[in-house]
């Protein structure tokens, strides 16, 4: 299941409390990130035991922003970034995020 978050608590929340998460930065605007949206609901129906978690880039732009800053990390739109033990591990974007590279990451993590 998919959830969403908006905020920099919300994030800083699931860093302190979850070993590894899934994020995706979606941006609600662009047809590669529809694309890329539906390849990340795959992945979470088809790994419940993966924490999947969600932002819509203009609707968290400093979330969005902040995640970038953090994290040494490129803002890209779409963009799947795999954290653990609180720190990104793996990352990609636009047609790079399917189901089976998003589960290849988890998995390895």
């Amino acid at each position: 299941m998919l959830e969403k978050i908006e905020s920099v608590e919300e994030l800083d929340n699931l860093i302190s409390n979850k070993k590894s998460f899934m994020l995706l930065k979606h941006s609600s605007t662009c047809p590669i990130s529809h694309a890329a949206y539906e390849e990340y609901q795959k992945f979470a129906s088809d790994s419940e035991e993966a924490p999947a978690y969600y932002l819509v880039v203009q609707e968290a732009r400093q979330l969005s922003n902040h995640i970038a800053e953090r994290f040494g990390i490129k803002h890209e739109s779409p963009q799947a970034i795999l954290f653990s033990d609180a720190a990104p591990a793996w990352n990609a974007s636009h047609w790079k995020i399917t189901n089976k590279a998003l589960g290849e990451a988890f998995s390895a993590k």
